[in-house]
């Protein structure tokens, strides 16, 4: 396995270099920014690229955004990102472009290395290596970002037709239930996604609007 080790820590990107090495994977770059991790990607085609996330100038979020870059213009290369913390923007976009050939572990929890190394190799094989705190708070920032989350499975049904268009009635004729069912349905609807009456705002195509947005 070829990997390339992007990490602007001398010693840490030294540390890493020999640890793999002594695992028997070829490491054929270390580099210290995001456009050396790019042109080393992209020049030498590794199978794994395993990234820090800050690193300069700003020490922010530029690895990240390097490992983003690769996967858009290497997308057979696989990404390992080792950070001290999550950064639940870039981590969505990488890990929901494809689960496949990403992991995401957080450095001080990183506490075995041959755990590290199967992860490595796990990683570069296609699979997936997800720290648990990063699912957390990934699955967490998804549950407060959908408005959805609180609707039955029936509520959703009724919203999925109203957004096709469907009054009461044909909602009713669809699902196979009375027109005061699907009344019932669409207040609860209202309620849950927080629509309450006034005089200017059209509930029901607000709650359509809501619904193509999630």
């Amino acid at each position: 396995m070829r990997v390339v080790i992007a990490e602007d820590s001398v010693l840490l990107r030294e540390g890493l270099a020999r640890l793999l090495a002594d695992a028997g994977l070829d490491v054929v770059a270390v580099v210290g920014d995001g456009p050396e991790l790019v042109r080393a990607v992209d020049t030498l085609r590794p199978d794994l690229a395993i990234v820090d996330v800050r690193m300069p100038p700003t020490h922010t979020d530029e690895g990240l955004r390097a490992a983003l870059e690769v996967r858009h213009r290497q997308p057979a290369t696989a990404i390992l990102v080792l950070s001290q913390y999550v950064e639940e923007r870039y981590a969505v976009e990488l890990i929901g472009t494809s689960a496949e050939g990403v992991g995401y572990l957080l450095k001080d929890r990183v506490a075995d290395v041959a755990d590290f190394v199967a992860a490595v190799r796990r990683v570069g094989a296609g699979g997936t290596a997800l720290d648990p705190e990063v699912v957390a708070q990934l699955l967490g920032r998804r549950r407060r970002g959908n408005p959805l989350d609180g609707l039955s499975p029936r509520e959703r049904e009724v919203l999925a037709l109203m957004a096709e268009g469907r009054n009461n009635a044909a909602i009713a004729a669809e699902l196979v239930v009375t027109e005061g069912a699907v009344e019932k349905h669409v207040s609860g609807i209202f309620a849950k996604l927080g629509l309450a009456t006034t005089a200017t705002d059209h509930r029901r195509v607000l709650a359509v609007l809501t619904y193509l947005r999630a």
